[in-house]
């Protein structure tokens, strides 16, 4: 397949430039958010940074989460988690600020049917609008009467409905601003390579990482690159990277498995709870399962299919079937906490950062909304280990990456009904190939667009259309 792809010429002049006999400060593995929001903090501080993805950026979990940037509801429950709340609402701001073309904020409303469930939600949401105190709140809290949540909320199951409460939290689109963040690395002088695995390490005598081996898929090349240090983000892959360190290494990930389903957003007519409005369609979820079998394509499971069907049809006034889905997906969540037993629903969210092998710094787990304090926070440890100089971050207030050359959304909502013109497909398309690192057709569709994920149908039809501008010379 590789020699029938027409990839960007730039793109071999990239992996020339891993032939340089140069020692780089700083080789991050995985362009996931991690990933990537290290590469950005890393360039931006000075430091030559490569940024490497065995598949393409935001390909495995990064693209497949709720598309949501907030402090996490469902986190108060504990309040040894309400750290972790507060440092999302403190990111969720910045965020709003730094990348406002990706990122929005959304209403969410609770239906409630129970007597007293509005107060007990009421309060809790309080609590939780609480946690942004300082000038990171970016909405009201409020009730709802019955009325006024149908009014809301059209679709919405009336019978025994008492009411409802409103609060505010932030949408996003996940793959975009992962693409985003590369290209603002990028812009600080990273160099950014997708498709190109890690195949492994060579050590010096004391043990430390002193070169990394990269492959391209593309061309089969094979390269060694120096470095200073390494930080290994690779996700739910994180034990397989810190294996071919040492095969002895003891696990630190459990994967839970997350899927959504979309339906039509003109077949249930509004937002209700489980249900999100995302690019024109509904977007119902998440499950948490655990995964044993990590792949780099997770399916969602017929099981977990109907649990969210017939989640949601306990607020809807409308039947929603199998048919009524478009599509579906699902992302592998990396969880830290090796040894803990039970659901990984119970497991924490939190981020962890963890130097070894003398000059790898391991970072897992966290929240999407978190990804430049994970960031800072890895690189603040990188120096604390001695790896890199002491310099300061310059993230917190850093516009993110905006592509002016196309509007990617209304190109997707043309496409997703079946208008859009061939000729400013194909354009765009070339325009991913070119300046968005896209390989392959199936990187247009699924993360520059979001078809892929909108819906099956509609991707089975576009992506024939598109295959020339990977595998014909123009």
């Amino acid at each position: 397949m590789a020699g029938q792809l027409k990839a960007n010429p730039e793109r071999a002049a990239r992996f020339n430039r891993l032939s340089e006999d140069k020692v780089w400060d700083v080789v991050v593995i995985g362009g996931g958010a991690t990933g990537s929001g290290i590469a950005v903090d890393a360039a931006a501080r000075g430091f030559t940074t490569l940024l490497l993805d065995a598949h393409d950026f935001s390909e495995g979990t990064s693209s497949r989460s709720t598309k949501l940037i907030h402090g996490g509801v469902r986190y108060m429950k504990n309040p040894r988690d309400w750290k972790l709340v507060r440092e999302a609402m403190i990111e969720r701001k910045l965020l709003l600020g730094n990348a406002p073309h990706l990122v929005h904020p959304e209403p969410f409303i609770l239906p409630c049917y129970e007597n007293f469930e509005r107060e007990y939600y009421m309060a809790g949401l309080c609590l939780y609008s609480a946690m942004a105190s300082g000038g990171y709140q970016i909405g009201k809290t409020e009730y709802l009467s019955a009325a006024e949540t149908i009014r809301r909320l059209p679709g919405v199951k009336p019978q025994g409905l008492k009411g409802g409460v409103q609060f505010w939290d932030a949408q996003f689109d996940d793959s975009r601003l992962n693409i985003a963040l590369v290209k603002t690395a990028e812009a600080r002088g990273a160099l950014a390579l997708n498709y190109a695995p890690v195949i492994g390490f060579g050590r010096g005598k004391s043990g430390e990482i002193q070169t990394v081996r990269v492959q391209d898929k593309l061309s089969g090349n094979e390269y060694e690159v120096k470095t200073r240090m390494v930080f290994n983000a690779a996700g739910v892959w994180t034990d397989e990277i810190r294996r071919m360190v040492n095969p002895e290494a003891r696990a630190l990930i459990r994967a839970s498995r997350g899927s959504h389903i979309i339906v039509s957003l003109e077949r249930f007519g509004g937002r209700v709870l489980f249900c999100i409005p995302w690019h024109g369609v509904l977007e119902i979820g998440t499950t948490d399962v655990e995964e044993k079998d990590i792949t780099f394509h997770p399916e969602a499971t017929e099981a977990e299919i109907e649990f969210m069907l017939e989640t949601a049809r306990g607020y809807l006034d409308y039947p929603i079937e199998r048919k009524d889905v478009l599509a579906s997906f699902s992302g592998l969540r990396p969880l830290f906490n090796p040894s803990a037993g039970g659901s990984t629903a119970a497991v924490s969210r939190e981020h962890s950062v963890i130097p070894e092998f003398k000059n790898m710094v391991t970072v897992t787990g966290g929240k999407w909304t978190a990804y430049r304090a994970m960031a800072e926070h890895a690189m603040s440890v990188a120096v604390d280990q001695g790896l890199i100089y002491k310099r300061p971050c310059t993230t917190k207030y850093m516009s993110i990456y905006r592509d002016e050359a196309f509007d990617a959304e209304a190109i997707e909502e043309a496409a997703f009904r079946g208008e859009l013109e061939e000729e400013k497909l194909l354009a765009f398309a070339r325009h991913c190939r070119d300046n968005a690192f896209a390989v392959y057709p199936e990187d247009v569709l699924y993360r520059r667009l979001r078809i892929g994920q909108m819906s099956a149908k509609r991707t089975e039809e576009l992506l024939p259309k598109i295959k020339p501008v990977f595998e014909q010379a123009e």
